[in-house]
């Protein structure tokens, strides 16, 4: 089974227009549509994704969480959205509400700033109600942004929530992998693949050691749909190179496992 940890979805009437206002340098090459995440899942032979939703401002949460919420549940896993404008009650109201299985947090785009005390009661909040959390670590964007999503905050902030499910995107520093290796690299956190454009542009005996020794049973497939191409990234994954165990795993099996997935009618 093969599932998706990262694909950001937007409205059919907006997704043109949010992806026209990417940084340069990550083009889309996919619409950022259900429908069209569906048609790449199909031709890459993907299972299933998580479909991720993020507010970039706190009015948008609850709206945001209802289009999520109703996508199919027999290929899509919601991920949305929580805010710090908003009281903790009032996020996860907007989750409960739109039966929400997960939480994407975005440090580039909303103003969740991992060295806070509010990022931290968020989390405690999202753990305590047994919420997994997916978010992008590193960098992307300006120098306060950047800094917001560093990962030596990251393992500060992770490292005393009892229960927390928590994967850190771009193995755990998006183009700061140094800082990953130092920070997010043996943390109590599951690491997610994607790097945009590509995965297949990094060295591929250092992902080969970062995966090893974070524990390949805890590293787990994600694309960046619609920015990257999921079956070339999954091509990526298995130049690797790791046993066909390892590589199962990372494909599908260590997300099915962490989110609690019955694979069993699956396949």
């Amino acid at each position: 089974m093969i599932i998706d940890a990262h694909c950001h979805v937007w409205p059919d009437e907006i997704a043109a227009k949010v992806l026209g206002a990417r940084p340069v340098g990550l083009n889309s090459v996919h619409d950022g549509t259900l429908d069209g995440l569906r048609k790449t899942l199909d031709e890459a032979g993907i299972d299933m994704a998580l479909t991720l939703a993020v507010a970039n401002v706190g009015r948008t949460v609850w709206r945001t969480n209802e289009f999520v919420g109703k996508v199919d549940r027999t290929r899509f896993i919601p991920f949305g959205t929580v805010h710090p404008e908003l009281s903790i009650d009032e996020n996860l109201r907007a989750l409960r509400d739109n039966g929400i299985v997960g939480v994407k947090l975005h440090t580039l785009f909303q103003s969740i700033d991992f060295a806070e005390s509010q990022t931290r009661d968020i989390l405690v909040a999202l753990a305590e109600n047994d919420v997994p959390v997916i978010s992008h670590v590193g960098s992307g964007g300006d120098e306060e942004q950047n800094r917001r999503g560093a990962p030596a905050h990251l393992r500060a902030l992770v490292a005393d929530i009892p229960g927390l499910r928590f994967i850190a995107a771009h193995f755990g520093g998006y183009h700061v992998l140094d800082e990953a290796e130092k920070w997010a690299v043996g943390a109590d956190i599951h690491l997610e693949t994607s790097w945009p454009p590509s995965m297949g542009e990094l060295s591929r005996e250092r992902i080969v050691g970062i995966v090893r020794r974070h524990g390949t049973d805890r590293v787990v497939y994600g694309s960046d749909w619609p920015m990257t191409d999921p079956a070339a990234e999954i091509t990526a994954i298995k130049a690797l190179g790791l046993t066909a165990d390892e590589e199962r795993g990372i494909l599908g099996e260590n997300l099915a496992r962490l989110l609690r997935i019955d694979t069993t009618s699956k396949g």
